[in-house]
């Protein structure tokens, strides 16, 4: 299976993942070209089973073009397909860490951002007129309105999946006050989570931020009050073509900063509960999750997806020879986030 010299990739600016992965692509100057839906659909190509963003079109063993669409597996075959400007770690321990941390913001940052998207009406008024123009800017206004309707009426029904919902919701509200808190003290010292350098958890962080800190008015506001800071590197990491980056500018596993640490904590604290609830219900087909975080009620529908990736970071974390597993271990000590590998 070959990686073509120009990626083609179907999305919309609406998208975490979409934002994610154009970002990673223009940090490792690797071309490609990027295409509406519609754009996508005159072309011909195909569409995947469950219709996520962004899709890329990559071929398949007997060459012909199939659709891939999940955002990290889709990063570690980039980075074994193209040389140089790699965001994964070459530490294996630092890189266990970036991937937990971009599980964090691909699972546990988006509920924030689908939140705050639907169950406030200022957003969800903003999202429902904005984000159907990106499939049809010159469609009738009327036709705008009522796709924008249906829309809106999808995405709210997703909720409780995500976990959104009248008891969950000050939970998520402070988490996000919180991590603002944390990623303004860390920038203060680092460009980045991992350094001077970006890792696969930056561009992550960068995905969730670009719709939270950058277009929905509520979660907008709150980066604006409690950390500018926040709102400026979310601008700042959308074109990192022009950084050149070193291979001493990874932080070290085994000395992480303590603002780091900090955020693992913030990790530990509200995504490892709810992804091991998760797990569980998934494993013993429960109806709902049902956890605490902070001593406060947690519920939400099972999804079967986050149990994967319970699994997935189990088997990175026993894959590792056992120098980079103890470094693992004494980073995640103490901070909630060892009870994900036990």
């Amino acid at each position: 299976m070959t990686t073509p010299r120009v990626l083609q990739l179907m999305g919309a600016p609406g998208s975490p993942y979409t934002r994610k992965m154009l970002a990673v692509l223009r940090y490792r100057r690797i071309p490609y070209a990027f295409l509406t839906p519609a754009m996508a659909a005159a072309r011909g190509l195909p569409q995947p089973k469950v219709p996520l963003l962004p899709t890329f079109y990559l071929p398949a063993a007997d060459g012909a073009l199939e659709p891939a669409t999940d955002s990290s597996p889709l990063i570690r075959r980039f980075d074994r397909a193209f040389e140089g400007r790699h965001v994964l770690p070459a530490d294996p321990a630092l890189a266990f860490i970036d991937m937990l941390l971009e599980d964090y913001a691909d699972e546990w940052l988006t509920k924030a951002m689908f939140h705050y998207r639907w169950a406030f009406a200022a957003d969800a008024q903003r999202s429902g007129r904005v984000l159907p123009m990106y499939r049809g800017l010159s469609r009738p206004d009327a036709e705008l309105a009522e796709a924008g309707q249906a829309f809106a009426a999808r995405q709210i029904g997703r909720l409780k999946f995500v976990g959104s919902n009248a008891v969950t919701g000050p939970v998520i509200e402070a988490s996000y006050a919180r991590l603002l808190g944390l990623l303004d003290a860390h920038f203060r010292g680092l460009p980045f989570l991992m350094g001077a350098r970006p890792g696969s958890s930056d561009f992550a962080l960068y995905g969730q931020l670009t719709q939270l800190a950058a277009f929905d008015p509520t979660p907008m506001a709150t980066t604006l009050e409690v950390a500018p800071r926040v709102y400026a590197w979310t601008a700042l990491a959308e074109d990192l073509s022009g950084l050149e980056p070193g291979a001493s500018d990874w932080i070290e596993a085994a000395a992480l900063p303590a603002t780091l640490r900090a955020i693992l904590a913030e990790v530990g604290r509200t995504y490892v509960p709810v992804m091991l609830a998760n797990a569980r219900a998934v494993a013993a087909r429960a109806a709902t999750v049902e956890t605490t975080v902070d001593g406060e009620p947690w519920s939400q529908q099972p999804f079967p997806y986050q149990a994967k990736c319970v699994v997935w970071l189990r088997e990175a974390y026993a894959g590792l020879e056992a120098g980079p597993r103890a470094s693992v271990d004494a980073a995640l000590a103490g901070t909630g986030c060892e009870a994900l590998v036990a």
